[in-house]
Formats: C-alpha cells, sequence, structure tokens
C-alpha cells in the first residue's frame, strides 16, 4: 500500500516542482531575450527549438534523479545532490544532441542558461526550506515517530531526533522491552512509553504515527522484524530501521543481497577524484573573491583592533590535514598576555574534553567581544585557505595540545583539512559538548560531498548573523 502523504508533505512537493519548473521558464525566456533564438554571428543559426528541448530536457532529468522525492525535500544535502545530478544530466545530455547534429546552437544553453536554471532551482528551494523551517519551529509539519528499541538506543534516537529538528520528525510514543522506563518510569526522555516490542504492531495499528523507527534491541530478530513490517503494510506507516552503523550514509552505503539477505555494504570516505579536486579549486577561487568582497571590513577590524592596542593579527599553531601543523591567522581579539593568563582561568572553564572556553572571558577586549559576536575575528583564515592549510568547510582546526588527546575516533577529524566553517558552527559552537563536537565533524568526514559543503555554506550565514554560540 502506497504511503499517504500529510496535506503539508504534498503542498510542499508541488511548490517545488512548481519553483522548479518556474526556474526553468525563466532560463527559456532570458535565453530568447539575450537573442538565443534568432540569428546570432558568432553562434550560427538558431532555432527557437533549442531552449524548449533544454527546458524539456531539465524537467525530465529532475523527475528520472528522484529530486522531487518528498523523502529528500526540505532537509540534507541529498535534495541539492540531486538537483545538481539532474542539471548536469540535462547539460551532457543537450550537449551529445547538438553534438550529433553537429549544431552550435546548443552551447549557450549547455554552458549557460541551463546551469542558470539550475542556481534558480536551488534559491527556490532555499526559501521553501526557510518557511517550512520557520513552521517547524512552530511544532508545525512534523511526523509523529514511534522508536523502538532499548531505552539507551531509544534515548539516543530521541535525542538526535530532537537536535536535529529540520528532519522534521517528532517522537511521541516508545516501545522498550520491559514496557517502562527508567526505574519504572511511564516516559524515556519525556516520551510516553506505549508497550513493550511485542505491542509495537498494535501500538502502530492506532494510526498515530507516521514512522516507526526501529533501534537495536536484545532479542530483536530480522524474523521479529518481518513480520513488523507485514504487519504494518496495510497502514500509512513507514518503517526505517538503525543498520548500527554510526554517522554514515548516502553514497557510502550498499545493499549487497547474498542468496536473498540483503546486506549492506560500507565503502571507504573517498578523498580523490574529480569532486575533491573541485573542494580544492572552489576553495582557492572562494577564498580570493571572498577576500575581494570583504576587503573594506578586513580593513575598517585591522584599523579598530590596531586603536586598541598591540598586534592585529593572532597566529596560533594548529593542526591540519594528516597531523601537519601550521600557522592560523585571526584578528586579535583578546589581551597580548592572553595565553599567559590561561592558567589562571581554569575554574572558570566552560568548555567540554579539552577545549577551553569561557563564556565572560575577561582576556577578551572590547573590540574583541563584537569580532567574536559575528565571528568576524576568523576572517583572516581565508589566507589559509588559500595557502592551502584549511579549507572553506571541514572540522574545526584544534590545538596541538587537543590533538594530542584524540582518540582514534577523534584521529578521523585530521583525514581532511579543517575549516573556517563546518557543522559544529551551524549547529551550536560553544554551545556544543565536547561529544557533540566529535560527532558533527565525523559525520562531515564520514559523509562528506560537495552538495554538503554548499548546505554549511549557506546556513553559515545565518548562524553568524544569529551570534548563536558565539563567544
Amino acid at each position: 500500500m502506497a504511503v499517504t502523504r500529510e496535506r503539508w508533505e504534498t503542498r510542499y512537493v508541488v511548490a517545488t516542482i512548481a519553483s522548479d519548473t518556474t526556474s526553468v521558464i525563466v532560463s527559456v525566456v532570458v535565453g530568447y531575450l539575450l537573442g538565443l533564438g534568432t540569428h546570432v554571428p558568432w553562434i550560427g543559426e538558431v532555432t527557437p527549438g533549442v531552449g524548449v528541448l533544454a527546458g524539456l530536457l531539465v524537467l525530465l532529468f529532475l523527475y528520472l534523479c528522484r529530486a522531487w522525492d518528498p523523502r529528500v525535500l526540505g532537509q540534507g544535502s541529498d535534495e541539492f545532490g540531486r538537483l545538481l545530478r539532474a542539471v548536469l544530466s540535462a547539460a551532457v545530455a543537450l550537449g551529445l544532441i547538438g553534438l550529433a547534429g553537429q549544431a552550435l546552437a546548443a552551447r549557450p544553453w549547455v554552458f549557460g542558461l541551463i546551469p542558470l536554471a539550475g542556481v534558480l532551482a536551488a534559491v527556490g528551494r532555499l526559501l521553501l526550506r526557510a518557511r517550512i523551517r520557520r513552521l517547524r519551529s512552530r511544532g508545525r509539519c512534523a511526523l509523529p515517530v514511534l522508536a523502538v528499541g532499548n531505552l539507551e538506543s531509544v534515548t539516543d534516537l530521541i535525542d538526535r531526533i530532537r537536535r536535529d529538528e529540520q528532519r522534521g520528525w517528532v517522537v511521541v510514543g516508545a516501545c522498550v522491552p520491559t514496557g517502562v522506563g527508567q526505574d519504572g518510569a511511564d516516559s524515556v526522555a519525556g516520551v510516553p512509553v506505549l508497550g513493550d516490542l511485542d505491542a509495537v504492531a498494535e501500538v502502530a495499528h492506532e494510526g498515530q504515527h507516521r514512522i516507526v523507527a526501529v533501534c537495536p534491541a536484545p532479542g530483536w530478530s530480522p524474523t521479529r522484524l518481518h513480520q513488523l513490517a507485514w504487519s504494518i503494510e496495510d497502514l500509512a506507516a513507514e518503517l526505517v530501521v538503525d543498520p548500527g552503523l554510526m554517522d554514515v550514509s548516502g553514497p557510502r552505503l550498499h545493499v549487497d543481497p547474498v542468496d536473498g539477505l540483503p546486506l549492506l555494504r560500507l565503502t571507504r570516505p573517498t578523498f580523490t577524484g574529480v569532486a575533491w579536486i573541485a573542494k580544492h579549486v572552489v576553495d582557492r577561487f572562494g577564498a580570493v573573491l571572498l577576500l575581494f568582497l570583504t576587503a573594506p571590513v578586513l580593513l575598517a577590524v585591522a584599523v579598530a583592533v590596531k586603536l586598541d592596542g598591540g598586534p592585529v593579527l593572532f597566529r596560533q599553531t594548529r593542526v591540519g590535514r594528516h597531523g601537519r601543523e601550521f600557522t592560523m591567522f585571526k584578528f586579535r581579539s583578546m589581551v597580548i598576555d592572553a595565553e599567559r593568563r590561561l592558567g589562571e582561568l581554569n575554574d572558570g572553564n566552560d568548555g567540554a574534553g579539552p577545549l577551553f572556553k569561557m563564556r565572560k572571558d575577561p582576556r577578551v577586549t572590547r573590540v574583541g567581544t563584537v569580532l567574536r559576536r559575528y565571528s568576524l575575528d576568523e576572517l583572516p583564515q581565508l589566507f589559509n585557505v588559500v595557502n592551502g592549510t584549511m579549507s572553506l568547510v571541514g572540522p574545526r582546526p584544534p590545538l596541538p595540545v587537543e590533538a594530542a588527546t584524540y582518540g582514534r575516533a577523534a584521529q578521523r577529524r585530521l583525514l581532511v583539512r579543517p575549516g573556517l566553517t563546518g557543522l559544529w558552527q551551524i549547529s551550536g559552537r560553544s554551545d556544543l559538548t565536547w561529544e557533540q563536537s566529535v560527532r558533527l565533524d565525523l559525520r562531515y568526514v564520514e559523509n562528506w560531498n560537495l552538495a554538503l559543503d554548499a548546505l554549511i555554506l549557506w546556513k553559515t550565514f545565518g548562524a553568524v548573523v544569529s551570534s548563536r554560540g558565539a563567544y
């Protein structure tokens, strides 16, 4: 039985399709307004049908790449990954058609108007996301979830869903082995316990849950999972299963059936290839462009810091990719002898793990308070991006004393270049615990792709303006 969508889900899909179609139409119209439907001396005789064909190809590949799948709309980077694949596929298809027909008419559409349609579609989807984000912040447009598993795994799932507000899920019930919470309580992490593991199908049949999320639990065998899947096939609920692979998703997970048994195959994270080269090219050009655009701000901040006394730049040794140390640049936001006075403030440490953070650090200057609030002190790190020691997006660059305490999990953060921004930047910064910071960095390392980088860069602007977690 097909899953019955909520009214808001259907409206969101329709709005996305309308936005994408409008973007394509605008691009086609722009092409004709630029004279690409008439004779252009350096292009040749152009037929009006090329623009229409280009638009139809984009819409066709949006459908074939499942860019309108409700399960990816409004959250994560997969939505933009599919949009990118659709646009590139349409451009390649039109280019091949033009090559086969020896028509120069396709060139401006392949290299200009189809990419324009993709950019406009991405902007439209971001605006739709902003809209649904506001609704979800008010408790609307969320799917009710029934969490199934042992107390530990259910609690972890509840915490994760609450942190990932943009997923659009809310846990409204739980089923655990004993049918009760810790110490006989009737709830788990504030979520009511509705029964034990034998009652899952019965609870699901009450029709109040759209997602049945199954986590690890003792005695929960494949046979029981099959029976649960069969028992809710006629419901509007979808079954999702935690495979036990923490923070690994997307293209690294594959299903390999062996004699009918589906096995999850986990491929290695890739830090080579065309996409990796593209990341470095975007880093360099992006950093140079940002330095050019922010030059007046850089100059104004430099003057303000200098008038506050002391050197303008603060240089600090950080650990980069594969454990190589480098010098990181920042605008000075503390007094000159800040590092010498660090030992006097250990009792007031608000940080977690090896990090030192203090909400009202007396070493921060008046100018530094403003710089830190809006992350302006980090702008000189663009020079680190230009010289290749940092990336625009990546894990937080650690101090050598921090890296020395890293366990095996945290060491994986050093597989990529540290970033000017990252998942930690858009998820709370200094408000995060050490464990949360490590988990976010590992999630980035394990699931890196260009679409995720683009999404993080976009969200960074909102994080900087709100200044949440900055001190």
